[in-house]
């Protein structure tokens, strides 16, 4: 049986957030942002380990240690789950290719070429244990792979130099790629170490660079990646919506 293991890059300093602390440690009804997602892995039975990839200048991940061996705080869903599961990596790179390729390679002592490594963005905390066990149960069997995405609902303009719009483009057949991004170790680790940093924008692009196609499963419009500072205030609101009374 192949395993399930969640990989979370967290090197990136989240320079739009116009803040001093990188995003993921923002504070988010009262706690480290990235701990709400590191939870909601956690709570995914299938998934065996939740690593992070940090910096190895990273100063600020005791925020999140220290969130979680507080008393009083097992009864979110995940903390207990979270302590067991979690593992701390300190390889991460300039990049989120490189970060996720040196975590990768941090494991490959422990996976098998064919077990499943969930990527996840570190900054999305509003995560849904129903997404991640439909994405899982999804492609379990899937020779590629494939990711959490939403099909675009807005219309699309095309700008030109001047900021006008040249033209409307057709929404058809266009997903918004979300994470989790769900393939196997080693399709992964190889995808990764042959393709440049600055041609991959998440993990299905390395894939997609190897002539294969990731299959799109249907998410979540709530499984918000935090980029701007008014997005804390949205993923409060989710955050409180799913917490039960």
């Amino acid at each position: 049986m192949s395993r399930y293991i969640a990989l979370l890059p967290a090197a990136g300093s989240g320079s739009r957030m116009a803040s001093s602390t990188p995003k993921q440690y923002l504070p988010l009804m009262g706690e480290p942002l990235m701990l709400h997602t590191l939870r909601a892995l956690a709570t995914v039975a299938q998934i065996e380990q939740v690593v992070v990839v940090l910096s190895p200048e990273d100063e600020w991940f005791d925020l999140v240690e220290t969130a979680l061996a507080a008393p009083g705080d097992h009864a979110h869903p995940g903390h207990a789950e979270l302590a067991q599961k979690l593992r701390v990596l300190r390889c991460g790179g300039a990049s989120r290719a490189e970060t996720v390729r040196n975590g990768l390679r941090e494991l490959a002592s422990t996976l098998d070429a064919a077990d499943w490594v969930l990527v996840h963005d570190a900054a999305r905390p509003c995560l849904q244990a129903g997404d991640v066990i439909r994405l899982i149960d999804s492609l379990q069997s899937d020779p590629v792979g494939g990711l959490l995405a939403v099909p675009v609902a807005d219309t699309l303009k095309r700008a030109d130099a001047a900021e006008r719009v040249a033209a409307t483009v057709s929404r058809t057949q266009l997903w918004r790629a979300q994470t989790p991004q769900m393939f196997r170790h080693g399709a992964l680790l190889a995808a990764l170490s042959s393709c440049a940093d600055s041609s991959i924008t998440d993990e299905a692009s390395a894939l997609e660079a190897q002539g294969l196609a990731p299959r799109l499963i249907m998410g979540s419009e709530r499984n918000i990646k935090v980029t701007y500072p008014a997005d804390l205030a949205l993923a409060t609101l989710y955050l409180q919506a799913a917490t039960p009374a």
